[in-house]
């Protein structure tokens, strides 16, 4: 179960509902969840903290390439695009959403944008094709048809695409800290990944990272508030005092060094530099739709799977496994895909990271209402909010991924196969191929098929039909020439 703050505690004491206490939590009904102020506050820390790293990474991977003109996004204007972006999406998911989901710049969508949009078109052209697939988003949500597909997804499977996450995001943890290593292709071996570097765990960094790990669990295990949070300041502060008294010839990402000037102005020099159907008249209509597809279909089921698990996983779900008022969740979702785009910063999406503020006890949109504010201070203290290396922020996503997984397993039925073996495809394939989209994909495709095998073919929803022949026409597109 979650850490400190179990989500059937017993009541915490009502607020005076005059006050301004009282209004935040009838709006953001934090008491009615078994949730505190505190808990939400804390929550919201933890969860910028864990995903901090988007203010630097993000740049990094959209500013590196090219469009067909050869320009480049200038990086403190992906920056301040980047930071604005991730504050005023999260901050509309808490308020209108009402869940302690945190929204930026998706991983894995502004590849696809960065190496195969942009090179084929200007950089406006691009960023228009994230618009027009945040627009379908949004169109499917008023349809009702975003959420038919998520109600169709039988409850084993959605418990499995819940530990998916968590065994992704430990993966994520592990890579992030350097805990975790890729062996370079040079080395010519099978294996992808190995213990540290060169198969031994060296470095201060990473002692950092085992450090912070063991004390978050005893922190966990000790059920001490504030666990997840603890772990990370206390971390932060060793990881600056180590790198100013040894030296250390690499944190990764970021250098946790006390700046000599915090304050950053914001660049927003890209914000509104998009054209929407710019694209269509350099790659013509069937690969700019195609294009269109391919950022759609990561960022609607990237989100409907982190939706699920941190949903499930905050107890924001009824015994059916759905959520009440998902469809203001979807919409807010909608919203920051086209958002991504018409700052330049790529398609915004849910953050699995949410979950190191679920893990500190968040189950209230009032914990984006903290996370979206510090990332709108960000936007002028970048150099301070980028100080936490990922080695003390990351023991949090090793545990919050073992307090999901203990949290759903049980809840599968192994003895019915045609639920046990996608589930179990879909929570192994997440990590494996690094992928929320692709393990939700291949998992539903085998519910299908094994559904049919055996004659139980009438079960399925049609929503589940469509879906996976879907997904089937997207993992053909590159064998029938259409990427």
């Amino acid at each position: 179960m979650p850490t400190s703050a179990p989500a059937k505690a017993s009541s915490p004491e009502q607020p005076d509902p005059r006050s301004v206490h009282g209004v935040l939590d009838r709006h953001f009904k934090i008491s009615e969840r078994g949730s505190t102020l505190p808990r939400e506050i804390r929550g919201g820390f933890a969860t910028f903290f864990a995903m901090a790293y988007i203010i630097v990474l993000n740049p990094i991977i959209l500013g590196s390439a090219k469009d067909m003109y050869g320009h480049q996004l200038d990086n403190g204007q992906l920056v301040t695009a980047t930071a604005l972006t991730a504050a005023f999406t999260t901050l509309l998911m808490g308020v209108i959403g009402n869940v302690p989901i945190a929204l930026a710049a998706g991983l894995g969508v502004n590849t696809v944008v960065a190496l195969q949009l942009a090179p084929r078109m200007s950089w406006p052209d691009a960023m228009g094709m994230v618009v027009l697939a945040g627009f379908v988003v949004m169109l499917l949500v008023a349809t009702g048809l975003r959420e038919r597909v998520m109600n169709a997804v039988p409850l084993g499977l959605r418990k499995g695409i819940a530990i998916g996450i968590g065994l992704f995001i430990m993966l994520i943890g592990l890579v992030d800290s350097g805990f975790v290593s890729r062996i370079p292709d040079v080395a010519q071996t099978t294996v992808p990944l190995q213990l540290g570097t060169g198969g031994h765990l060296t470095g201060w960094p990473v002692l950092v990272f085992v450090l912070g790990t063991l004390l978050t669990l005893a922190l966990i295990v000790r059920k001490v508030p504030g666990a997840i949070l603890i772990s990370i300041v206390a971390m932060t502060v060793l990881a600056v005092v180590i790198n100013a008294v040894a030296t250390v010839p690499s944190w990764g990402l970021t250098t946790p060094k006390w700046p000599g000037n915090p304050v950053a102005s914001p660049d927003f020099g890209l914000v509104g530099e998009v054209s929407l159907f710019g694209g269509f008249g350099k790659v013509g209509v069937l690969t700019g739709v195609l294009f269109v597809f391919t950022v759609l279909l990561s960022c609607f089921f990237d989100a409907m799977g982190t939706i699920m698990g941190i949903g499930d996983e905050a107890r924001l779900t009824d015994a059916a496994g759905n959520m009440p008022g998902i469809n203001k969740v979807l919409f807010v979702d909608g919203i920051a895909v086209a958002a991504g785009g018409a700052t330049s910063s790529s398609a915004t999406t849910c953050f699995v990271e949410s979950t190191a503020g679920v893990g500190e006890g968040a189950r209230t949109g009032f914990a984006n209402v903290v996370t979206g504010g510090l990332f709108g201070v960000a936007l002028f203290l970048t150099p301070v909010a980028t100080m936490v290396p990922s080695q003390a922020a990351t023991p949090a996503l090793l545990a919050v991924g073992f307090l999901i997984m203990s949290g759903s397993i049980r809840q599968i039925d192994w003895s019915d196969y045609t639920i046990a073996i996608p589930a179990f495809v879909t929570m192994t394939m997440m990590p494996f191929t690094y992928s929320i989209t692709n393990g939700i994909g291949m998992g539903f495709i085998t519910f299908v098929v094994l559904r049919l095998a055996v004659g139980r073919g009438r079960e399925v929803p049609v929503a589940m039909y469509v879906v996976a022949a879907v997904f089937g026409f997207y993992y053909l597109m590159p064998a029938l020439g259409l990427t």
